[in-house]
């Protein structure tokens, strides 16, 4: 059966796409979950209704969306992770990110790759989302690795109906997963990309889940946590790890032993911000979360309400702050622990009100704006923009991500973003997924706060949020949409916080988002002054935004490209309701 084209995806997720309303909303008041694929969602609720917490649900739909989603999520991939206790009210993030190899620098890549980060095995980063889910497990869980991971073990051993939306995304990248036989074997059954309910198997990341619950089992006698800590060894420093060395080694790869296993993720207190009466959280620079912040910052002092919803003016003003907000991440954002980040100055309300002042109500920035002065608390820093010229017209569209969010009877909340596409690099025989190839979103730029170093972590755009309101979790919400991510999320919780919609509607209202600055993904072009709209806008406000001097291009009615927001919303009297996108497929259930 040949693959699925855009058009007759689009087709089918506008005719399936249920009407905004409350009519939509999932309700619960013991657990909600809203995932990117219904059998991660089902993973999540089959804990939960075990006796799991929410910490135990999230990891096993992350888990279970490496195995689902493999198109786009790998289960060697990235998964930033935020967790909230509502007993002690904190709120830490998983970094969920793996550094680029010691052998891998900036140098290597403009001598030895003619200036490229090419495809392949040179893409790879140390992967991180097996030692995020056992972090987060071992640290605020209650089940042990072989409990939650049992949906995934299942849908790798015994296959599982692929989705409408992931035949139509390995369809179109046939051509891509040719380039190595392993992914071709996989992927490209009989030389030709599977149909939308073909039973997927994937046999040897099967074999890899049980290596880590055979050594799970193996060390019951050190206890729970132990026992968590010796499956995410056997990972990291066991065949698993040998493996993929292996491979990297007879391939032309970087990745070594040492590379992971010294590797460990990092768990720190959640970045916030203030948004009127609601908190806000993210992760922290090394992935792109504290946009979100930035960008709510600006629009603090906008009255958005009095201009309407979705309003040219208020679209404009929307546009614009996101346009601030990036110029800042393209000049300041990087590996914390390699760059020295400005970052209170960058969320500093007097600082945002100098920045909101560059905002035109008549007109729009033909391309990125300046980047501001964070130590200064000036609107411009002087001197020359770190952003280099862009390399072409466009962007790359790349695939990427997933999402999760859960919320528990106790009131805990899970928000993560595991990731990883498919398509960028090869299968590693034996462990039968992709090892991240997030390598892809460095720079090369000589001085650029993510240039590629050995052991650095690249800039990620995977970033989950959490909102709140009276100190109390109000709403972990997150989506797939590589540099839409920031964009879709922030139109969301305004379309809620602002605009009062219930989550299904919020999610449901047509969305846009503008490309005028360099995409994540290398050769990170940029389409200056691009604003891509849904069609539901309707088109005397698609022309008034081209009046403004946006770029407007159109996207159909339902486009998968304007991300998949999940969320679930605790009500005061402690109701859940929950948003799941139709542009992808996402599915919430909640009891």
């Amino acid at each position: 059966m040949a693959a699925m084209s855009l058009d007759a995806v689009q087709s089918q997720r506008q005719r399936s796409a249920p009407a905004a309303g409350p009519m939509t909303q999932v309700m619960g008041r013991r657990f909600m979950v809203s995932a990117g694929h219904p059998l991660a969602a089902q993973a999540a609720a089959s804990i939960l209704s075990a006796g799991g917490n929410a910490i135990d649900a999230g990891v096993a739909a992350g888990l279970a969306l490496g195995v689902v989603h493999p198109d786009m999520v790998s289960f060697a991939g990235v998964a930033p992770i935020l967790v909230h206790l509502s007993a002690t009210r904190e709120t830490f993030e998983v970094t969920g990110v793996g550094p680029y190899p010691r052998q891998a620098s900036a140098d290597f890549y403009r001598t030895q790759c003619a200036g490229e980060i090419p495809p392949g095995l040179l893409r790879t980063v140390v992967p991180a989302s097996p030692d995020a889910w056992c972090t987060a497990l071992e640290r605020w869980g209650t089940l042990s690795f072989a409990e939650v991971v049992a949906p995934a073990l299942e849908c790798a051993e015994q296959g599982f109906p692929l989705s409408v939306f992931s035949a139509y995304l390995i369809g179109r990248s046939a051509d891509r997963y040719r380039r190595w036989p392993s992914s071709a074997a996989l992927y490209l059954p009989g030389d030709a990309p599977p149909p939308p309910g073909h039973r997927f198997v994937q046999a040897e990341l099967a074999g890899t889940i049980k290596l880590m619950v055979a050594a799970e089992r193996k060390a019951r006698g050190r206890g729970r946590a132990g026992a968590i800590r010796a499956a995410r060894d056997a990972f990291y420093t066991g065949d698993v790890a040998r493996r993929i060395v292996e491979f990297h080694a007879r391939e032309g790869g970087l990745l070594t032993l040492e590379d992971l296993a010294d590797f460990h993720v990092e768990v720190a207190a959640a970045l916030r911000t203030s948004f009127h009466d609601y908190e806000v959280a993210t992760c922290g620079f090394s992935c792109q979360g504290p946009v979100l912040l930035q960008m709510l910052d600006l629009l603090e002092g906008c009255d958005l309400a009095a201009l309407g919803h979705n309003s040219p003016g208020a679209l404009h003003l929307i546009t614009e702050a996101m346009k601030l907000a990036f110029a800042d991440r393209e000049a300041y954002y990087g590996d914390p622990r390699h760059v020295k980040v400005p970052a209170d100055g960058l969320f500093s309300k007097v600082y945002a009100e100098r920045r909101r002042a560059l905002i035109r109500e008549d007109r729009a920035w033909p391309d990125l704006p300046p980047p501001g002065d964070p130590y200064g608390l000036a609107a411009v820093r002087n001197g020359a923009p770190t952003v280099p010229p862009s390399p072409e017209r466009g962007h790359t569209g790349a695939l990427d991500t997933a999402y999760v969010a859960v919320v528990d009877a106790e009131g805990n909340g899970f928000s993560a973003t595991p990731s990883d596409p498919s398509v960028d690099s090869p299968v590693i025989p034996g462990v039968g997924c992709v090892v991240s190839p997030r390598g892809s979103q460095g720079w090369l730029a000589p001085g650029h706060p993510s240039e590629v170093a050995p052991g650095k972590r690249p800039r990620l755009t995977p970033a989950p949020a959490m909102a709140f309101r009276g100190g109390r979790l109000f709403m972990p919400f997150g989506t797939p949409g590589g540099d839409v991510q920031q964009q879709a999320m922030l139109q969301v919780f305004l379309n809620i916080a602002v605009f009062g919609m219930l989550p299904q509607q919020a999610v449901e209202a047509p969305r846009l988002a503008t490309r005028s600055f360099p995409d994540s993904f290398w050769p990170h072009p940029s389409a200056p002054g691009v604003l891509e709209v849904e069609r539901r806008i309707p088109p005397e406000t698609r022309a008034a935004l081209a009046d403004l001097g946006h770029v407007v291009t159109e996207w159909p009615d339902w486009d998968w490209r304007a991300g998949a927001v999940c969320a679930v919303v605790v009500a005061p009297d402690g109701t859940l309701m929950a948003g799941a996108d139709p542009r992808r497929g996402a599915h919430a259930i909640g009891w």
